[in-house]
């Protein structure tokens, strides 16, 4: 197979030649006629947060694999190479069956099991506050238990390697503790801790802020509050959900300015209803509502009763595209926020446009200023 695309991080026009999901070259344009060709080539994107899209949520009780597969599918059409299935704040029933339907479709589907690197859980183990605890269902929020988790470890097959808390739960700097020593990456999110709280979780082993900036209280403290204290340190990576719905363009500039490119990392946070046309829906014990937002094709999805954001009815493309034009960044920053810096923070084994590494690749058109196409993705598995 020969791919034929400008190199995102030279702007280099290049030959990708790959052989059983394996990158054999990577050199000038030649004369051959190219298998594949876009504006551009980059690694697949790998998003820490997709809680499932069209419909289907990965919080169901009547997840299937087939439901999951749909999902693989929809996040490949995205550039989405592989992600972390979400699980949020529901009860223990439904979460180990979550867990348990991951866990099996991993083990008798491999293009699941290819795309889905391990599992993150988030919640239940957060604030209770209107604001912090955003869509997530107030009669299954509770303290941090480790036992509890450990039950889930099990049905997951060990999968879960993220899990984002709220460190002012009772329990929850224990809990980091253990997650730290069992390999398992701690974030901080949904949240009302005071700054003392989010630097006793920095000190236990917290490494990521989810989605920093939304999941949190319309007014804040001006000076000392959860946001500024997260912000502020240096040991705390930060995820962003640029879909153009939960942060303002101007607040994106400054947390890229604060955490740098190197400690960002781009989500979409793909609700189950993202993708679904705009109505009213029911999900999780209430109701949702898919949204029109102006003149264009996008939503956003919002809690019914309280107007609250629920994920982000956008994928990680869009994301990427917004990223650039908030913080005019290069279009290696941003393309290596969403790939190769979620894939580093969780310890995965890199995917490098390199001779020796997988072929997972991400072919799109884009233009300064322009929005960002994706065209094919191409994963090692297909090569």
């Amino acid at each position: 197979m020969r791919i034929r695309a400008r190199h995102y991080a030279t702007g280099r026009l290049v030959d990708i030649v790959c052989e059983k999901g394996v990158i054999r070259s990577v050199a000038d344009a030649s004369r051959d006629r190219p298998d594949h060709e876009a504006g551009w080539v980059s690694p697949a994107f790998f998003d820490l947060q997709i809680n499932g899209c069209d419909g289907h949520s990965f919080n169901s009780e009547k997840l299937t694999r087939e439901q999951i597969h749909h999902v693989v599918q929809v996040c490949r059409k995205h550039g989405i190479g592989g992600f972390l299935p979400t699980l949020v704040t529901t009860s223990q029933r439904a979460l180990v069956h979550g867990m348990t339907t991951l866990r099996q479709a991993c083990a008798n589907d491999p293009e699941i099991a290819y795309a889905i690197a391990g599992i993150h859980l988030e919640g239940p183990y957060i604030s209770p506050e209107d604001g912090p605890r955003g869509a997530h269902p107030l009669a299954h929020v509770r303290p941090a238990d480790w036992d509890e988790f450990q039950e889930l470890q099990e049905a997951a097959g060990g999968r879960i390697r993220l899990v984002t808390l709220a460190p002012e739960v009772p329990g929850a700097l224990h809990l980091i503790e253990r997650l730290v020593q069992a390999g398992v990456t701690v974030a901080l999110g949904h949240t009302a801790a005071s700054p003392g709280q989010i630097r006793d979780a920095v000190v236990a082993g917290a490494r990521l802020s989810t989605h920093l900036g939304n999941g949190s209280h319309a007014l804040l403290p001006r000076h000392e509050n959860y946001f500024l204290e997260q912000l502020a340190s240096d040991k705390l990576w930060a995820s962003l959900i640029c879909d153009g719905q939960h942060l303002p363009a101007g607040l994106v500039s400054i947390i890229e300015r604060v955490k740098t490119p190197a400690r960002l990392i781009l989500t979409c946070d793909a609700g189950p209803l993202a993708g679904c046309p705009p109505g009213r829906y029911r999900m999780w014990d209430q109701d949702f509502d898919v949204v029109a937002v102006g003149p264009s094709t996008e939503c956003k999805i919002v809690v019914a009763a309280s107007g609250f954001l629920a994920g982000s009815w956008a994928f990680t493309d869009l994301c990427v595209g917004n990223f650039i034009e908030f913080t005019h960044c290069t279009l290696a920053q941003a393309v290596d926020m969403a790939s190769a810096q979620p894939r580093s923070l969780l310890g995965l084994p890199p995917r490098s446009m390199e001779t020796g590494h997988p072929a997972d690749l991400l072919l799109f058109d884009w233009q300064p200023g322009g929005a960002f196409v994706v065209k094919e993705t191409i994963q090692s598995s297909m090569s």
